[in-house]
């Protein structure tokens, strides 16, 4: 059975168990093949009549199969999958008929269903898209036009301006594209207006196991979550919608590509979803003709079996790659363990999360004359009157076993109104916040309720350096956050030397005095972006021993921590911010549609290109420094430190060098096969069960010689030949140098050192690796291809010498 749940990849994680022994679902894979032909790597010269009728014969194949096999009553066939597979999900009522398909002729594999778990305004002027992209794409509205992403996700809020422009009510500019639109309730058949091209649900396995409420999910593509309104409006939100919160103005909000159009996969839900449902919609999304699917889900553990890259979830997406479709995924919330990485496959494109320039702080000034920084998305006391300061256990009503509770303004209760009325009440952190933000909302609430004219969250010192979470909750009633225990303590002593106790130690006279300034107010550092502590890091494994691959992951960072995006305002699934039309989150969940945005962008300026050949343009043009020559850092447990491949993959994204990045590695279905036969501890049955058919005669000795855009070996002894061929972009002739920074321990040859090459010629470059020492852990290195016309490749190297010659 498998091992893993899935989890949507925000800030948070929750772990559940996976599915017990009796779970019922299952995906069986049949040996015949989909609409999409596995066995060549070109697409089937087929009619959209010939696909359909195809596609019905495989349906129907399925139920024949079944009704010759099992009993009618026995079974409920979910889906049939008939484009990128050949399979079914179906739900079955005992071991025995479980048995009986293990048994049966015509299946090449049976994988178990598994339960899967959910986990802006600034940042395309961050990533300097407006002048760098927007302009030379006919401006802001028409980037991204022609290219349709597909979000497989919570679904959409049709209602959001960020997807309601009338300027999207004309024909799709695509011939892929032929989506359908499901209309449901709060789903009419307006909203798919033409910025929404296509929308569906999928819950056929969610229904079977008892989860899907329809009172509370939906039976619609209606976004009841929020999750996947936020990543949608990330990726290709349109053009500068103001984000409203409690009646202020955070900005303007943008997608990274506000002309693309958005198609919706409904497959995740309030409480989760399950994997047959998400199988389903991606293979949906392909027959559709989607461009790019922004996927921000991801297993919680390596998938067991042979390898990771040969879970069916990771094949769905090798197809639909196989297909044209360039596969983005979030690297998961992990960080900064070392190989917490959820997203394995050379044929995804994983991304990391950081923070970015934008920093919201706030200030509270105390009657002494003395100013203490926090945090808070608060608006300010009013006026600059400063106004008096209660801790909340004066001016509350203390019974046994409450004092923790009152102390941190989570039992209202207790409160005195008389005494709290118009005063900033003192609210202490401790160990009874078990989830922060909504602690936080509660204390907020708390203190709106009570009449308060605000709150100030100390940390108890007691509990020593702690740092508060949901610090980036949007409030409506005024408010600090000391994240700092010496700004706590400096708090506390004003406050107990300017209020007289009598001599029972109640609090008679409040002269301490304060003001709290306003929180909502960003400010913009020009810092360089940092990894972010929770960004899931590599190196990548291969299989659940925990055994590194030949694999770089991530691949590429972009912004993701306090995203502003749009909101779903009945949420069920954050009630904390329900109600709100815009949220504020942080995870790899949020960068990911950065990068779904920023290849979109790609897609419209160079519409043939492969979906590697978008990843190398992306990995080859990242940043790995600041804007002032300085290498970035990464969060880590307890300090910043430089940050590695391993960290933020080829490095952070840079829209305007990645749409003219001078060479690209392309890879193609066939490379990603000999890939998968030469993975050690995979053989030709497994690859045969993985995909349809085995491995070529002539294979390649190392998974490592992949034509990507990094170099990573996991254990090299010794030394290592490889491979990897260039193309040119343009049609420009150009002349490279090649430079090479050696990783620790490794020599590293290339052939040749200088090239010419021709406008959409190729070139071939022969790599030697040679260990020198074994240091027992991994060293970086890069080989950067300067070229004449300005051009700079860069490839990330990533060694792990075991032996070196010699010893």
């Amino acid at each position: 059975m498998a091992s893993c749940i899935f989890i949507l990849l925000i800030s948070f994680i929750i772990t559940q168990d996976c599915l017990s022994s009796e779970a019922k679902v299952f995906m069986v894979l049949m040996d015949e093949e989909p609409v999409l032909s596995l066995k060549t790597e070109q697409v089937y010269a087929r009619s959209d009549r010939d696909a359909m009728v195809y596609k019905k014969k495989i349906s129907v194949g399925h139920d024949i199969f079944l009704e010759s096999l099992l009993q009618k009553d026995t079974y409920t066939k979910l889906y049939s999958y008939t484009h990128l597979l050949n399979g079914f999900a179906i739900h079955i009522e005992s071991e025995e008929v479980q048995n009986t398909l293990r048994n049966a002729t015509g299946i090449r594999a049976i994988h178990e269903d598994v339960k899967m778990q959910k986990l802006t305004t600034h940042t395309p002027q961050y990533l300097g898209i407006p002048a760098g992209v927007w302009k030379n794409l006919g401006g802001a509205e028409n980037s991204g036009e022609g290219v349709v992403i597909g979000f497989i996700d919570t679904g959409i809020n049709p209602e959001h301006p960020s997807f309601s422009n009338p300027s999207f009510r004309g024909t799709l500019k695509s011939s892929r594209f032929k989506g359908n639109c499901s209309i449901g309730e709060r789903f009419p058949s307006t909203a798919c207006n033409g910025k929404i091209v296509g929308a569906q649900y999928f819950a056929r396995a969610a229904n079977a196991y008892g989860d899907f409420n329809s009172t509370r999910d939906y039976e619609s593509p209606f976004d009841a979550d929020g999750h996947g309104s936020h990543t949608a409006s990330t990726a290709a939100g349109n053009h500068h919608v103001p984000v409203i919160v409690n009646g202020f103005n955070y900005g303007y909000a943008s997608g990274m590509a506000p002309g693309a159009r958005i198609a919706v996969y409904k497959a995740l839900y309030t409480f989760g979803g399950y994997m047959s449902d998400v199988v389903a919609a991606v293979d949906q999304a392909v027959e559709d003709g989607v461009d790019i699917i922004s996927l921000s889900v991801g297993p919680s553990a390596v998938p067991s079996g042979p390898s990771a890259f040969l879970d069916v979830l990771e094949m769905e997406l090798l197809f639909a790659t196989r297909a044209g479709v360039l596969v983005v995924q979030a690297a998961g919330n992990g960080g900064p363990a070392t190989s917490s990485i959820l997203s394995f496959s050379p044929w995804i494109t994983s991304i990391a999360a950081s923070a970015t320039d934008r920093k919201y702080n706030n200030t509270i000034k105390l009657g002494n004359g003395e100013s203490l920084s926090g945090t808070g998305l608060a608006p300010p006391t009013e006026g600059r009157v400063q106004l008096p300061i209660a801790a909340a256990a004066d001016v509350s009503n203390i019974t046994a076993g409450i004092l923790i509770a009152v102390e941190s303004c989570q039992h209202p209760d207790a409160f005195i109104r008389s005494l709290v009325r118009g005063k900033l009440i003192i609210c202490t952190y401790t160990f009874d916040f078990e989830y922060d933000d909504a602690a936080i909302a509660t204390l907020a609430e708390n203190i709106k309720n009570i009449g308060a004219a605000g709150f100030i969250l100390r940390i108890d010192p007691a509990i020593g350096p702690m740092l508060v979470k949901g610090t980036t909750m949007t409030l409506q009633v005024p408010g600090i956050i000391l994240n700092d225990v010496e700004a706590s303590m400096a708090l506390w002593e004003y406050y107990t030397s300017n209020t007289i106790k009598g001599r029972f130690g109640q609090a008679l006279v409040f002269n301490a005095k304060a003001r709290i300034l306003d929180g909502r107010q960003a400010i913009y550092t020009s810092q360089a972006p940092v990894v972010a502590s929770y960004s899931s890091r590599g190196p990548d494994l291969n299989n659940a021993h925990r055994q590194t691959a030949d694999v770089l992951k991530p691949n590429l960072m972009a912004p993701g921590s306090s995203i502003w995006a749009a909101w779903s305002p009945s949420s069920e699934g954050n009630p904390i911010i329900k109600g709100q039309s815009f949220a504020l989150l942080s995870g790899t969940s949020m960068s990911t549609p950065h990068i779904a945005g920023v290849a979109a962008l790609i897609k419209h300026k160079h519409p043939k290109w492969s979906p590697a050949a978008i990843t190398s343009a992306m990995m080859t043009t990242a940043n790995v420094n600041d804007q002032f020559g300085s290498p970035i850092l990464a969060q880590s447990t307890n300090a910043l430190v430089h940050a590695t491949p391993f960290d933020f993959g080829a490095g952070f994204i840079n829209p305007t060098r990645a749409m003219d990045p001078g060479l690209i590695f392309n890879t193609h279905f066939r490379h990603y096969v000999q890939f998968l036969c030469a993975v050690p501890g995979v053989n030709d049955k497994s690859v045969r069960q993985a995909i349809g058919f085995g491995c070529p005669k002539k294979k390649k000795p190392w998974y490592s010689d992949l034509n990507t855009a990094s170099i990573t070996v996991s254990n090299l002894a010794g030394s290592r030949n490889l491979t990897r061929e260039v193309t040119n972009a343009s049609s420009v002739n150009e002349t490279y140098n090649v430079i090479v920074r050696e990783p620790l321990g490794v020599e590293v040859t290339v052939k040749p050192k200088a090239f010419k090459i021709m406008g959409k010629g190729s070139r071939r470059l022969k790599i030697v690796l040679k260990a020198i020492e074994a240091r027992r852990a991994y060293s970086f290195g890069e080989m950067v291809l300067q070229g004449k016309k300005k051009h700079t490749i860069r490839v990330p190297i990533s060694v792990y010498v075991s032996s070196s010659i010699g010893s």
